[in-house]
């Protein structure tokens, strides 16, 4: 029998984030999470895990049905916490496709992956006392310098791409940059928020930011073109 894994949808969009920004991609997001971030976007894959197990080969039959679009994006929930995500991607990068993982980077399998898209959560991210004992599991799996680093290393590209809240996670944002010691272009401040008037006004802060340091400003194209929905 195929490997499985835990998937909550498989869609095909644009992509809305990063260095590829507006690249028409087929997204596989995968359902479960070792993270409760206070901001997720997408519930559905970590606080309320949903979907249902599914063969490496429906997967790559489903991306294949996108047969003009050559770019696809692992994502989650964590996609790493699946133990068949080698295999799923040995398989795609075999039919020549270009990989992103999107990742927290908080634990680390060798993947052939294109792009290793890497989200560390800063400590605006953690949830508060009602979340339980996940409160302070997330803050102590949140940051794991070891593990960005291994990802920086492996190759062949990285970005790290930061969900800010407000402006005092600059710092912390700095501290982390210098302690895997990333290179600038490769830094991303993307502006929490599900609508639109909450990215322009991370925007506010977070253009001039990155100006100072040589970062780069990271918008969310899709909430722009489709809202906060599913599936896009």
């Amino acid at each position: 029998m195929t490997a499985t894994l835990p998937i909550s949808e498989i869609f095909c969009s644009v992509q809305g984030e990063g260095l590829l920004v507006g690249t028409p991609s087929v997204f596989v997001r995968t359902s479960g999470c070792n993270l409760r971030c206070v901001f997720c976007d997408t519930p559905y894959t970590s606080w309320r895990p949903e979907g249902d197990k599914r063969g490496v080969d429906a997967i790559v039959a489903e991306v294949a049905r996108h047969d003009a679009v050559r770019h696809v994006v692992l994502t989650g929930g964590e996609p790493l916490l699946a133990p068949a995500l080698p295999e799923l991607a040995a398989r795609l990068a075999a039919a020549g496709y270009h990989l992103t993982v999107e990742t927290a980077g908080t634990v680390f399998a060798p993947l052939p992956i294109d792009l290793w898209s890497v989200s560390p959560k800063l400590a605006s991210s953690t949830p508060g006392a009602d979340a339980g004992p996940w409160r302070e599991r997330h803050e102590r799996a949140r940051w794991r310098p070891d593990v960005v680093a291994a990802m920086m290393a492996a190759g062949p590209a990285y970005q790290l791409k930061f969900v800010v809240s407000r402006p005092e996670d600059l710092a912390e944002i700095e501290a982390m940059v210098a302690e895997v010691g990333a290179d600038p272009a490769r830094v991303l401040l993307m502006p929490e928020g599900t609508d639109v008037a909450a990215l322009d006004r991370g925007a506010r802060f977070l253009v001039p930011a990155c100006i100072e340091r040589g970062w780069r400003f990271a918008d969310r194209l899709h909430v722009r073109l489709f809202g906060h929905t599913r599936g896009t």
